[in-house]
């Protein structure tokens, strides 16, 4: 980390947050200092998470240094996505009509929905028995 970041930014999904730093380069990707392959392994996830960067095709401007924490494997992909979109954002504001035309700017508000009591979980019961 020898050169400073241009942009700094967070992104968030279900319980996953994401800090992105964005430094001009040749698109390497760093996440909790593995290489983006080793992080990621499924093609889905490694697609989520370039998704903002192919948007403003800026895939190979970048250098994106990332530190994930909490959360699943797609919900980390996903959270990746948003603070990358947010850095392109601040890097470049007319890039911002696209990227929130692609849903990329917006912060997914699903939650685990919580366990009631009286059931096993937040809606399914125990198996009704009728002798």
């Amino acid at each position: 980390m020898a050169t400073k970041p241009l942009t700094q930014t967070t992104g968030r999904r279900k319980e996953a947050v994401a800090r992105a730093r964005l430094r001009p380069g040749t698109g390497v990707h760093t996440i909790n200092g593995k290489a983006f392959d080793q992080y990621f392994p499924t093609a889905m996830q490694r697609m989520i998470v370039t998704e903002a960067l192919r948007v403003v095709d800026a895939e190979e401007a970048y250098d994106v240094d990332a530190t994930l924490h909490g959360g699943g494997v797609t919900g980390q992909a996903g959270a990746l996505r948003m603070a990358i979109a947010r850095s392109l954002v601040e890097l470049d504001p007319d890039a911002r009509p696209a990227l929130k035309k692609a849903g990329l700017l917006t912060r997914d508000p699903r939650r685990k929905e919580s366990k009631k009591y009286g059931l096993v979980k937040a809606r399914k019961a125990k198996q009704y028995t009728k002798r």
